[in-house]
């Protein structure tokens, strides 16, 4: 996949409607400190055009990037962090379910978790959105360049089994560091857009 143009084309806050794109989007979503925007990052060839935060948890918008005028990239709220209060968790949340519900042009959820660590209560919560929503989540395990490859297989099945996922969802190993994984997943979003059918659940 060659990226041409990046724009930033919308910011969605707690209020805010949502938009009706008629252009494919990819959406992203992951704890608060799982490197979500080093990956949209890494997916949009820039280094730093979605801002990568050193306070865990600031990311508090829907975040909608216009990729060579054809598609999007839609960065989801970070969740899972601990020191905000519930009250913003529970936006958080609704904000992310609202635009699952909502999307009709949604073509498939990355689900990002940590490589190194077990799934959490919440990354089991938002891959069961995912799945109720009738979207097999594609999961991207990130910072694969501190786990040895001898270890990764272990610690894909252990991601596979705590998130309870079926057979067929697809698994990609991926790292900001190096960009492994970068073009697998590029691979995936062009077979995506070419057919039109979403990555639902069989």
């Amino acid at each position: 996949m060659i990226i041409k143009t990046v724009e930033l084309e919308r910011v969605c806050g707690v209020t805010s409607v949502l938009p009706k794109n008629t252009l494919p989007e990819f959406a992203f979503a992951g704890k608060s400190n799982v490197g979500k925007s080093s990956l949209i990052n890494a997916l949009m060839n820039r280094k730093s055009f979605a801002r990568v935060s050193g306070t865990p948890g600031k990311t508090q918008t829907i975040n909608y990037y216009r990729i060579n005028d054809a598609f999007y990239y839609v960065d989801l709220p970070g969740y899972g962090y601990a020191k905000a209060g519930e009250a913003v968790k529970a936006q958080w949340g609704k904000m992310i379910e609202d635009y699952l519900h909502q999307s009709r042009a949604l073509r498939a959820v990355f689900l990002l978790v940590d490589m190194r660590l077990a799934p959490s209560d919440n990354d089991r919560l938002m891959a069961g959105w995912i799945l109720n929503h009738r979207f097999l989540p594609i999961v991207v395990a990130t910072k694969a360049d501190k786990i040895k490859k001898s270890q990764r297989p272990k610690q894909l099945a252990v991601i596979r089994d705590g998130l309870n996922l079926p057979e067929n969802a697809e698994i990609y190993a991926f790292s900001a560091l190096n960009k492994e994984g970068r073009d697998e997943i590029w691979n995936r979003m062009d077979a995506l857009l070419t057919d039109s059918r979403p990555s639902a659940e069989p």
